[in-house]
């Protein structure tokens, strides 16, 4: 019987995204495989990790395209972002997470490219007056990512209902970021 590998990355993607410490045995179950079988396509937890990452990555760059990022007004071009990678959430949430990922040289180029292209947005909306200056564009992208992480979690948690995803984020994010004018 051939593993779908798709299926078992998105599997274990959900898993990990509730439970981080899962075991190799959990995700194997998650999966619906047996432990060898996972053992013949990840060799272990930190392959696995890196499957996921380039998927995460993946997933997340499809999302930046989606979005159309140089269309229209920044501040539009960031609810659109948050509306396209919700899909992604859970994953990022947990590759964010995963220190494994950004100890060393070696860290994955696509995360440059992600930071790159979301801080030119931010960046972009700097220079056509939409959000203040005095936050940095690099700040603005981390401030995204752990507010897309967050509202993952809460929703994933039951905390918060997971159609407010999108309000939720964009309100805070941009309700922070936009410039305003001094009285």
């Amino acid at each position: 019987m051939a593993v779908d590998r798709d299926h078992v990355l998105r599997s274990a993607a959900a898993l990990l995204t509730r439970k981080s410490t899962a075991t190799m045995d959990e995700v194997a179950r998650a999966a619906g495989i047996s432990r060898a079988t996972l053992h013949r396509h990840f060799a272990g937890r930190d392959a696995l990790v890196r499957a996921l990452e380039s998927l995460g990555i993946a997933e997340c760059e499809a999302a930046l395209d989606a979005a159309r990022l140089d269309e229209g007004s920044a501040t539009d071009a960031v609810r659109r972002l948050v509306r396209e990678i919700e899909p992604a959430a859970g994953l990022l949430a947990f590759l964010v997470t995963e220190n494994q990922l950004f100890e060393g040289e070696e860290q994955h180029a696509g995360w440059s490219r992600l930071d790159a292209r979301i801080a030119a947005l931010f960046r972009r909306g700097q220079h056509g007056g939409e959000f203040r200056i005095d936050l940095s564009p690099a700040w603005l992208t981390e401030a995204l990512y752990g507010l897309v992480g967050a509202a993952a979690w809460a929703a994933l948690d039951g905390r918060v209902a997971a159609r407010d995803f999108q309000h939720m984020i964009v309100e805070l994010l941009l309700g922070g970021a936009l410039r305003r004018e001094e009285p």
